[in-house]
């Protein structure tokens, strides 16, 4: 019973009018919490970078930074290990496989790093604020890149060009610890947008979508997908799980969310690519998993004004997706596949005798 007021406490907070029957498909999209990625460099700066802190400078070293290897104990792992942006940011296993061949303890999936700068948390616990905070836990974990903050500090202060490259993106005086290094790599990351043909069609372009692609975005609206895949990022904020019935896979790993038993949701962009899907990746196909959620989650369904104020009545009901349904979703979820920005992998700078060696112990 808990589990549903927090749902719909989460529900009252977003904008889920329906609307009448002249309401064009955008508008119903956009009421129902559904926003595109901005068709202007000006508009997305103000979402990715808020602060006015991204430099072409900063950019390009935190891309350097996010394909080095050395950034591991062992220097053979990078943060393209798991989030490899040739493979939609994934890394395309069930659970994370990291330092000495470990996989994630708790069986956990590597989420993509591609539009994570959406979402309002990091971690499937949502424990990280942002892009910047979420890059200082892999590099530390012991089982993915297991590397002390002293080590890192020093294999980087040992490279003179890297030194270099700080330098000019942050000033002659820039302090090259730990959390300037991790932070960098997540300005790298705020940049990873993918804009697609679903985000044509918000902005405006009528034939973005194919009329069956429409279809599946409708049913995926009506049938309360919404409730929890919104926003920008189409996920990417705490929700409890498990609402209808139990995930038939809940017992392989050990976790079970944050201290409220929330679990981050997914991103849906690019869906199609990062499979397998759940937090222990134990589904591969995804019509599958669609068909898993409509069993273990609930949608919301919106009523008449209730006479207080400008609310209207929620009622929670079951998703209950046919196969038929589930096929226009996923038509819909093909035009989420977005335009990924072209990345060239970078002529990382050299060793030097005096670089920390690599330790795969």
């Amino acid at each position: 019973m808990k589990m549903f007021k927090l749902i719909t406490l989460s529900l009252l907070t977003t904008s889920l009018l329906l609307g009448s029957s002249s309401m064009t498909l955008t508008e119903k999209a956009k009421k129902n919490g559904l926003l595109p990625i901005p068709n202007t460099e000006k508009e997305l700066y103000k979402i990715i970078d808020p602060k006015g802190i991204l430099t072409p400078q900063r950019i390009e070293l935190g891309k350097k930074l996010y394909f080095d290897p050395r950034l591991s104990k062992s220097s053979l792992i990078s943060c393209n290990w798991c989030h490899n942006l040739g493979l939609g940011g994934v890394d395309g296993v069930s659970k994370a496989i990291g330092h000495q061949w470990n996989g994630n303890p708790m069986h956990l999936n590597s989420p993509t790093v591609y539009n994570a700068v959406f979402a309002k948390r990091q971690f499937w616990d949502g424990r990280s604020p942002d892009l910047e905070d979420q890059a200082e836990g892999p590099i530390q974990a012991g089982v993915e890149m297991a590397a002390p903050k002293a080590l890192i500090e020093k294999r980087i202060n040992s490279i003179p060009e890297y030194v270099d490259m700080f330098k000019d993106a942050y000033g002659k005086k820039v302090k090259i610890d730990f959390t300037k290094i991790a932070s960098t790599i997540g300005l790298f990351e705020r940049t990873l947008v993918t804009p697609s043909r679903y985000d044509d069609f918000l902005n405006g372009k009528k034939d973005a979508l194919t009329k069956k692609e429409k279809e599946g975005l409708n049913i995926f609206i009506d049938k309360g997908c919404v409730t929890c895949h919104n926003g920008i990022a189409l996920g990417g904020d705490m929700k409890p799980f498990e609402l209808r019935s139990k995930y038939k896979h809940r017992d392989v790993g050990s976790f079970t969310g944050n201290a409220n038993k929330m679990i981050k949701v997914p991103t849906l962009r690019n869906i199609t690519e990062t499979a397998p899907y759940f937090h222990n990746g134990m589904l591969w196909s995804l019509k599958d998993a669609i068909k898993e959620m409509s069993h273990v989650q609930v949608g919301y369904k919106v009523g008449e004004k209730n006479g207080e104020g400008n609310k209207f009545k929620l009622e929670i009901m079951p998703i209950s997706l046919n196969d038929k349904e589930i096929d226009k979703i996923i038509l819909f979820f093909n035009a989420l596949e977005g335009r990924k920005p072209k990345i060239e992998f970078p002529q990382l700078p050299k060793s030097r005798e005096t670089t920390p060696k690599p330790d795969a112990k």
